[in-house]
């Protein structure tokens, strides 16, 4: 039990330090999930316990001002932000089960370490390190004429599901999510560090039949030289790129654990981070003055595949069956209120 404990911890201050890193969609999360491309956001969360029904304070970036974000708005705008409105009806509300837990165990954090809290609110609507959240006039302004249409499903499936959080060992999971794995999901441990009992590896093999699943990057030298400089202060590359960068470790899910980068070891994810790739499952080849980065997946393969999720739900399965497939072991709880 202490080693679970320390692992959530250890996670949660990693997740503090650095970004959720949503997957590449630098116009914001809207504009991803307007559409039926790629779903926003990588979120993980940090330790909680249930809380009650009371609105959630919303730090906005963008006017510095703290909303007070009823339950209901708050999980219809995360989930507006986070996956295509397009998706199926169970996947939506899997999403919305995930992004109530994130709140949660966000909010406990807050108020168990105010210090830590954003400007004093339990949440904020930066997608570099929140979940994504849209109020309704930005939903409005994302979804365009399909406003009425999208806004129904999204808020349809919220509100079969709202009471609800998923729970392990009493307390609400860090419900970790990305777009695809690449055909299998990653644990915690390999992603971050620290083993979580329930972010273990499980099969998403419908996610090789998402688009864009592989994908091939090309990266000029100079352009290469300079993002491994600004990324590994001091590292030593040398004349010859072909020595550049190499994997060397790779785990049963395909994520390069590490990488030899010139003179450096190296984690798979910290060159996804310095590249910009798609997520840390890459090959690298070189052509001439140039690499070649091909990608599986998209985001770090933690957790619940939204792309996963909606394949299973076209086949039939329920947002429960999603939700314990993704999170073996936890449970679906009602929240206090």
């Amino acid at each position: 039990m202490k080693k679970y404990l320390f692992s959530v911890l250890f996670l949660s201050l990693v997740i503090t330090a650095v970004p959720a890193l949503p997957v590449c969609f630098g116009s914001g999360a809207a504009e991803t999930a307007k559409n039926t491309g790629t779903p926003a956001h990588e979120a993980v969360i940090p330790d909680a316990e249930l809380s009650s029904s009371e609105p959630y304070r919303v730090l906005d970036t963008a006017t510095g001002k703290i909303l007070l974000v009823p339950v209901r708005e708050y999980v219809i705008g995360a989930v507006c932000a986070e996956m295509p409105a397009t998706f199926e009806p169970e996947a939506l509300k899997a999403q919305a089960v995930a992004a109530h837990t994130y709140a949660e165990r966000q909010r406990s954090l807050a108020r168990s370490a105010p210090d830590a809290a954003p400007d004093g609110a339990d949440l904020s609507n930066d997608t570099s390190k929140y979940q994504g959240y849209l109020t309704n006039a930005e939903i409005r302004q994302a979804f365009g004429k399909n406003y009425d249409e999208y806004y129904r499903r999204i808020s349809s499936a919220a509100d079969e599901v709202l009471p609800y959080v998923l729970t392990y060992k009493g307390e609400p999971i860090i419900a970790a999510f990305h777009s695809m794995s690449s055909g299998m999901t990653e644990s915690a441990e390999n992603a971050w560090g620290a083993p979580v009992d329930y972010l273990v590896p499980v099969e998403s093999s419908s996610d090789k039949n998402a688009p864009s699943y592989e994908e091939t990057v090309r990266i000029g030298r100079d352009e290469l030289r300079s993002r491994l400089e600004a990324a590994f202060d001091g590292i030593q590359l040398g004349e010859d790129m072909t020595k550049w960068l190499k994997t060397a470790e790779i785990s049963a899910s395909g994520t390069v654990l590490t990488a030899r980068a010139g003179d450096r070891t190296v984690t798979g994810n910290e060159i996804r981070t310095a590249l910009g790739l798609r997520s840390a499952d890459f090959d690298v080849s070189f052509d001439g003055d140039e690499a070649v980065f091909t990608t599986r997946g998209y985001g770090h393969g933690v957790g619940m595949s939204q792309y996963g999720a909606n394949s299973m739900a076209a086949a039939g399965s329920t947002w429960r069956e999603i939700l314990s497939h993704y999170y073996p072991d936890c449970s679906i709880e009602k929240t206090s209120d």
